[in-house]
């Protein structure tokens, strides 16, 4: 059995502040409207909040364009509103992690102003710049939101290297100064009581010596150079002893192209991080052509993918439990049905990702079975990592017209997950007063806060039973994994268990229903928890299982 850490016991709550509450009625969501919602935070269970970046910003990619990393940004509030967040918080025994983005900044940071100004001044150095023609880029490096990664800057006259969009200029990892102002930022947050960070593409730091041209063979050119690079190792280390040594915090790196092995290396006893995020099972309806294509997947495949993760970091390391965050769609709509069985497949996802072995991650509307939206235009999306990638598919004429890409689009935009949050079935769903700066979702008046705390049942009741339910299981909380039926189209099956008690997890995970045998359930178990109203105590040999049904036995050997 690994050691224990309150980490590994919590139950995380992600909130995307632009879309969470508007407090001041100018449409966007702040840090005051977070505090007006801590109660019910609170009432939902959860043990932690992970606060997407609330840093100065020009919000080009909604905060993770950081101008300032020691101040507030003004459309959110003031420092002093930060302090009663975190008060507020700990006041209800509820951690604070912060989004920390150390890839890379604003273009509009006084660190990149400075380096565009005086190539031999201080700060010179701080990005990665290259000389050259300003028609011919670097090298062929693809950035993740479409297109070249290097962008020509007039002012300097050189070329800089922007793995994101062309406002967020990659850190030159290299130089010592970097590393040092970086660690003196995410030190000064910890100063002042955070409870940890969610670390934002962090593979992504080292970049090897001469920027060699990638394989133009790969679905993103270059990563093979820039993901886990050649220095990532002393990098993060350098990073533990600097600001994680001796804290009783929590780090959780972001890492694209994560594999099992390179999770092992960062993570565990010997590791630099306390947890990463792998992303293979929410990569897994990408189509032939990748993430820009909708494709089928299957219950086999994706108990293949969790039950690998689950056995791959056993014993000595933790893993991450999630199907949604700010940069993924809604997972009723992209794994359950949102339609004929939104409650039921809503609550059986729900009890997978708090039922599997590691820490769960709940992103804001989730607990309410928030939907995926609709896109007429492109127009109507805000969010950049679309709109570029998107442009670039039709002027390469993988689509004539936006219409032939819509589907694509409403499968894929991260706008999906940021439409504001549902409170009330009122005017813009109770998120503002004013004009939110992105529609609210249409269902807002079926699908939302106020309705779900009235029904019986609903996807935030059950929400709230089963995280106390975890809280009080040592088994869900601490027990071992084991995986039942492995090519079985609908169900997903598994146990887990600790010393003499065993919780058994049974979901039906399709829209019919499905005769399940006893194993691995005991005649003598009892029912735990189920998201139907009427589910049997004991269960019957064999029992019967109704679309999207979930029921949670334990027994003691």
């Amino acid at each position: 059995m690994t050691e224990r850490a309150w980490w590994k016991e919590a139950v995380v709550y992600q909130i995307y502040p632009r879309s969470f509450n508007d407090g001041d009625g100018d449409g966007v969501g702040d840090i005051p409207g977070i505090v007006e919602r801590l109660d019910y935070v609170d009432e939902l269970g959860v043990d932690a909040v992970w606060l997407s970046p609330v840093y100065e910003s020009p919000q080009h990619d909604n905060g993770y364009d950081v101008s300032d990393y020691r101040s507030i940004h003004d459309e959110y509030g003031t420092m002093d509103d930060w302090e009663a967040l975190l008060d507020g918080l700990h006041d209800r025994d509820i951690r604070l992690v912060m989004d920390m983005v150390a890839n890379h900044t604003s273009s509009e940071h006084d660190w990149f102003q400075q380096s565009r100004a005086d190539p031999d001044g201080e700060y010179g150095d701080y990005y990665i710049w290259r000389e050259g023609d300003p028609a011919e880029p670097p090298n062929n490096w693809e950035s993740f939101f479409g297109g070249s990664a290097w962008t020509y800057d007039e002012e300097r006259e050189a070329w800089y290297l922007s793995l994101f969009d062309t406002t967020q200029p990659d850190l030159n990892w290299r130089n010592p100064d970097v590393r040092e102002d970086v660690y003196d930022v995410m030190n000064w947050w910890l100063d002042k009581g955070i409870d940890g960070f969610r670390l934002d593409v962090l593979n992504l730091i080292s970049k090897p010596e001469g920027l060699p041209d990638g394989d133009p063979g790969r679905d993103l050119v270059g990563s093979e150079h820039f993901v886990d690079g050649p220095r990532i190792h002393e990098y993060l280390d350098e990073m533990r002893e600097a600001v994680f040594a001796g804290r009783d915090i929590v780090t959780v790196g972001e890492m694209p192209e994560l594999t099992l092995e390179s999770a092992r290396e960062y993570t565990g006893e010997d590791g630099p991080l306390d947890l990463v995020f792998p992303f293979e099972h929410v990569q897994i309806d990408f189509g032939p052509n990748g993430r820009w294509d909708v494709g089928e997947w299957t219950l086999p495949e994706l108990k293949s993918i969790l039950d690998r993760w689950q056995h791959g970091l056993d014993d000595e390391w933790w893993t991450t439990l999630f199907f949604e965050n700010h940069d993924q769609p809604r997972s009723v709509s992209r794994f359950g049905d949102d339609e004929a069985y939104h409650y039921e497949s809503a609550t059986a996802f729900a009890t997978a990702l708090l039922t599997l072995r590691g820490t769960p991650f709940v992103y804001q509307g989730q607990e309410l079975g928030m939907t995926n939206t609709a896109f007429e235009t492109l127009d109507d999306v805000a969010d950049v990592d679309t709109v570029r990638n998107v442009r670039e598919l039709m002027a390469d004429g993988a689509f004539e017209e936006y219409q032939d890409v819509r589907h694509v689009v409403e499968a894929r935009s991260r706008d999906n997950a940021r439409t504001p949050m549902q409170w009330t079935d009122g005017r813009h769903a109770g998120f503002t007063d004013g004009d939110p700066w992105l529609p609210v979702n249409d269902d807002y008046e079926v699908v939302n806060a106020a309705r779900e705390r009235e029904r019986t049942p609903s996807v935030l009741s059950y929400y709230r039973t089963l995280i106390d339910v975890r809280g009080g299981s040592e088994p869900l909380q601490h027990g071992a994994y084991e995986l039942y039926y492995p090519d079985d189209e609908q169900l997903y099956v598994y146990e887990r268990s600790l010393d003499d008690e065993r919780v058994a997890v049974v979901l039906n995970l399709s829209n019919e229903s499905r005769g399940v045998e006893v194993d691995p359930v005991a005649a003598s178990a009892s029912l735990l928890l189920g998201n139907y109203e009427s589910v049997p105590e004991a269960p019957g040999e064999p029992f019967e299982l109704r679309p999207y049904e979930a029921r949670l036995y334990a027994d003691s050997r």
